[in-house]
């Protein structure tokens, strides 16, 4: 029973894969090139069997090249599995009696949902739904047989084309977290924690800054099966528009988000200097980020310091306050409620406008 104890505890500790080094495996920008497949060449002959020698061209067309395309997938966390360069399939080349070259089978590359795709600059594809495609490159078209330049000028027509190169193309791709809320806040707010306790990711935990070094999604799960999906992003320092701290790699992915969770720790003097601090940062990123649907969650309501800051919070800020502690577990449920509120909320407003809703 012992050895199978500690074959076991040696597993867990295999599959537990610490922060730092998941970030080796997380990356949200590529640069890749593609290129489609060239399409088969025109085929070149003529038909002949005994007594009919001249039985005119049947030289068929080339097959299609294979296109490159770019599919979002939400089992994919991670731009890290995307090669530098892929190329569609070549199409065949034509045969005789008319026989045409098979098209190049289609290249497909898997991208996180929330992929955004940009070529010099522009944007090309938001690939924001599961399943959803986008065409990187086309392949070449197959060249024409000798049989296609037939007239009645031209019985026996040698001429034959070859199949065209496929398009080729330099892309970015920029990964942006998709998910309903974003929790927002200084280093050692307790965001991870808060995170872990509402939901099932295991983000990690530690009493140092930048603890969490990547943006993690947990999903909530309510009894009528709706899933509300949020993102716990890296903390955010002074001066992180600026590129600071983790600064602007990670400030895009509160981008997406389309309510905001801002994480305070309650302990702290003036707390309410750190949400002021937090809205102008999202502000100086991009104007208007900071005055999405939110709420001001007071972490740490267990210290003694925190009930003596929280009437004092709830005096400087207009926004609504829920005091709790993500590590007893205390008023989470207030939370849980309101954040509901927020995500019907959240689908009204995209029904009414003719849109459909983020689902997880």
């Amino acid at each position: 029973t012992c050895v199978r104890c500690s074959k076991n505890r040696r597993l867990r500790q295999k599959r537990v894969i610490s922060e730092r080094k998941l970030t080796r495996y997380f990356v949200d920008h590529r640069k890749v090139r593609v290129v489609g497949g060239q399409g088969g060449g025109g085929g070149h002959s003529f038909y002949s069997e005994p007594r009919k020698i001249f039985g005119g061209p049947d030289g068929g067309n080339g097959g299609d090249g294979g296109h490159v395309i770019l599919k979002a997938d939400q089992q994919m966390k991670s731009l890290s599995s995307v090669l530098p360069f892929y190329q569609g399939f070549h199409g065949e080349k034509g045969g005789s009696k008319n026989c045409y070259g098979a098209n190049g089978a289609y290249v497909y590359v898997k991208v996180p949902v929330g992929t955004l795709v940009k070529e010099d600059g522009k944007v090309v594809a938001d690939l924001t739904r599961h399943g959803e495609e986008y065409v990187a490159a086309y392949g070449g078209a197959g060249g024409k047989g000798n049989r296609f330049f037939l007239s009645n000028e031209n019985r026996a027509p040698t001429l034959f084309t070859p199949g065209e190169p496929g398009q080729e193309r330099v892309l970015h791709l920029e990964l942006k977290t998709t998910a309903h809320a974003g929790l927002v806040g200084f280093p050692n707010a307790g965001k991870s924690s808060l995170l872990r306790a509402i939901s099932s990711a295991k983000p990690a935990v530690a009493a140092y800054p930048f603890t969490t070094l990547n943006p993690h999604v947990g999903v909530v799960h309510y009894q009528d099966y709706e899933q509300v999906a949020v993102a716990d992003i890296p903390g955010l320092i002074k001066g992180a528009h600026q590129n600071r701290g983790l600064g602007m790699a990670f400030l895009r992915h509160i981008e997406r988000c389309r309510f905001l969770l801002y994480v305070v720790d309650l302990s702290v003097s003036q707390p309410w200097i750190q949400l002021q601090d937090l809205k102008y940062e999202l502000e100086q990123y991009k104007k208007g980020l900071s005055e999405r649907p939110c709420v001001v969650i007071g972490n740490k309501i267990d210290l003694a310091q925190s009930r003596i800051n929280l009437p004092l919070l709830k005096e400087q800020i207009g926004d609504r306050v829920i005091a709790l502690s993500a590590l007893t577990g205390d008023n989470l449920e207030e939370l849980l409620l309101h954040l509901r509120e927020l995500y019907d909320t959240y689908v009204k407003t995209e029904k009414s406008r003719g849109q459909s809703p983020v689902r997880w």
